[in-house]
């Protein structure tokens, strides 16, 4: 009989209306939102904070880094995605964060968010075309900071230089780009053919169509695919009108969540477990390489191991509803 504690998710922004960049955060919210999601599948994740003012980074970092030392959420709440600043600011690649508050790559800048965060940075998220995006990825992967790739119009040139210095995944690859890009040269299929960086895939049913799950997973192999929610402060919420992560955004009664006026995605409205369970519904993967992907995987991209993970709950495969289920 497979079980699992749960699975891990490196990508979530917040959960049932408490956002990560929030300015107005506070420890009680915080620890609110993860008792929330530990409840619904995810055994263990990384807080993300998305593009944000210094005084932002400032505030919740730390508010993320002392919660980090609480008792019930040890072993369940593994450190800090920083998704920006430092990332592409051109329409599209940008996405949904506020291109007024991207960096170009600064060493000295990202050393003062790990300071705020006491060093619990364990992913950061940059774009590799952008000059100083190489020396960036070696100061931080030599300091323990798993560099991935995203928000991004990097061509393999790039990434290969930033592979090359460290570099080991690719940031929700297929999203974070304009809506309309080369069709041989762009960075989905550089990224798909630079062999050293894994792929996080957001597995919603909104993100990526089918097709283009089963390439990614034909291509990379689920030894270099990790999935993750990407889960939007909305996430758990009803559907109708919010003002999240900087964007007016409609959470539509599918699961949808975007931004008309953008025609961007704002994030997901999914749990690990929505996400684990829409791609077993494709049938592409086993449920052995179903926890690789979203258990495994995710926890080597950090330099952990299951025996880290703390959860209160455990999960079984279900063969007759092709799908993971709480015991």
């Amino acid at each position: 009989m497979i079980k699992i504690p749960g699975f891990i998710d490196i990508q979530v922004n917040g959960f049932m209306g408490i956002d990560f960049s929030n300015s107005n955060l506070n420890e009680k919210t915080f620890i609110s939102a993860c008792e929330m999601l530990f409840e619904r599948g995810t055994a263990g994740f990384l807080a993300t904070v998305i593009t944000s003012p210094a005084e932002t980074y400032r505030k919740n970092l730390q508010i993320i880094s002392k919660a980090m030392q609480l008792p019930e959420l040890k072993g369940r709440l593994l450190g800090i995605h920083a998704e920006g600043p430092f990332l592409s600011s051109r329409p599209g690649a940008v996405g949904a964060h506020n291109p007024e508050w991207v960096k170009k790559p600064e060493i000295d800048f990202f050393k003062q968010m790990q300071d705020w965060a006491e060093g619990n940075i364990k992913l950061l998220t940059i774009a590799a075309e952008n000059p100083g995006a190489e020396q960036l990825t070696e100061y931080a992967s030599n300091n323990g900071t798993t560099v991935s790739l995203g928000h991004q119009l990097a061509l393999s040139p790039d990434l290969k230089k930033c592979a090359d210095a460290g570099a080991k995944l690719l940031t929700h690859l297929g999203n974070g780009l304009p809506n309309e890009i080369n069709r041989h040269h762009n960075p989905i299929f550089s990224g798909i053919a630079e062999d050293r960086l894994t792929a996080m895939i957001i597995t919603d049913g909104h993100h990526l169509p089918p097709a283009l799950i089963k390439t990614f997973i034909r291509a990379k192999g689920a030894d270099k695919i990790i999935v993750t929610s990407d889960a939007s402060p909305i996430a758990g919420m009803p559907p109708g009108t919010y003002h999240v992560l900087g964007n007016l955004a409609v959470l539509e009664e599918s699961g949808l969540l975007h931004n008309p006026e953008k025609k961007c995605l704002v994030g997901s409205s999914a749990t690990m477990l929505t996400c684990v369970n829409y791609l077993a519904s494709l049938n592409l993967l086993s449920p052995e390489d179903l926890i690789k992907v979203a258990f495994t995987n995710p926890l080597k991209a950090i330099n952990l191991t299951p025996d880290a993970i703390q959860s209160k709950y455990e999960y079984t495969w279900n063969s007759a509803e092709n799908k993971f289920v709480r015991i």
